[in-house]
């Protein structure tokens, strides 16, 4: 499909996604059909049984859910538009559509983040204060927290919405990359973005790379903690916090690749995009549960009841 006349407005975008083979757009495909049933997979397993174990029954499992129920949105809006991709050379996208998917991309986003900043908050407060840990994180902190997480997302995501929406669009109208994205976007405006791009990367770039080296900062004083005043359960406090370090690292390092430069995009944007929409909702589960032996008892009670009651409803 060719691309619109610069004079005319927007009314589509075109993604041109990953123009390959079609052999290696096949291959792609059954890659990423897999990545999208192990991140389902993984993230229900874990939803399912944090809600049905009483032992899980904690702020920390508490907040892991809710990251679970993200990494399933997130993939889930996400993975079709990238597999309808690879089964056709182009993906066309009407305009207002590629808004909205922009709108909810970084509403589940920053929702994401601040996730994790708020178990960065929950292990530090476990550590550092942990007579009063459990008065502190009662019921109704953990619902205003998960709340205020996403009540984040969403001032984040409309600020984005707000600086997209006035600028005028009169093409090229070829986005490359497999999905709807603000720096894509951007590049086809058809004025000067110096402003817009600055104030962008303030509200997602920089905001991702201070909140980082604010946890980095949290997770060093946690780890130091451990390792010189902890005596009991010091081998589950860091796997849980080597865990935390892991995910914030795998989520936090390619959005800033994408969103903290402006004025420009780069090629391995898009292998950016891929790994921060596609992999790691597929490991955050591998994350959380293999270094946890908490966890993984609970997952194996689970599979006994499922299985019990499997033979009980043959019998």
């Amino acid at each position: 499909m060719e691309s619109q006349n610069v004079t005319s407005p927007v009314k589509e975008f075109v993604l041109v996604g990953f123009n390959q083979s079609p052999k290696i757009q096949q291959f792609l495909f059954m890659v990423f059909l897999i990545f999208y049933l192990m991140t389902c997979l993984g993230n229900i397993t874990i939803l399912t049984t944090v809600t049905t174990d009483c032992h899980l029954h904690t702020p920390m499992y508490f907040f892991l859910a809710n990251l679970a129920f993200i990494d399933v949105t997130s993939a889930s809006l996400n993975t079709p538009i990238l597999l309808s991709g690879l089964l056709s050379q182009n993906t066309t996208v009407p305009f207002k559509e590629c808004i909205f998917h922009i709108f909810f991309f970084h509403f589940i986003g920053g929702a994401h983040i601040f996730i994790l900043a708020v178990m960065a908050a929950d292990r530090y407060l476990a550590i550092q204060q942990p007579l009063q840990y459990l008065t502190i994180m009662n019921r109704e902190v953990c619902l205003g927290l998960v709340a205020g997480s996403w009540a984040g997302g969403f001032i984040h995501s409309a600020a984005q919405i707000s600086l997209l929406l006035p600028l005028p669009y009169c093409g090229p109208n070829t986005l490359d990359n497999f999905h709807c994205d603000v720096p894509q976007v951007l590049e086809v405006a058809c004025t000067d973005t110096y402003l817009a791009e600055l104030l962008m990367v303030s509200n997602g770039g920089l905001l991702l790379t201070v909140i980082f080296v604010l946890l980095l900062i949290s997770y060093t004083v946690i780890l130091v903690k451990i390792r010189k005043q902890v005596t009991q359960g010091k081998h589950k406090a860091l796997s849980t916090c080597t865990a935390q370090i892991m995910a914030i690292s795998i989520t936090f390092i390619p959005g800033i690749f994408i969103y903290a430069w402006p004025f420009k995009t780069f090629k391995l944007d898009k292998a950016a995009s891929v790994f921060f929409t596609e992999l790691v909702p597929v490991l955050n589960p591998m994350v959380y549960t293999l270094r946890n032996s908490e966890m993984k008892k609970a997952i194996r009670r689970l599979a006994s009841r499922v299985l019990l009651l499997g033979e009980t409803g043959t019998a």
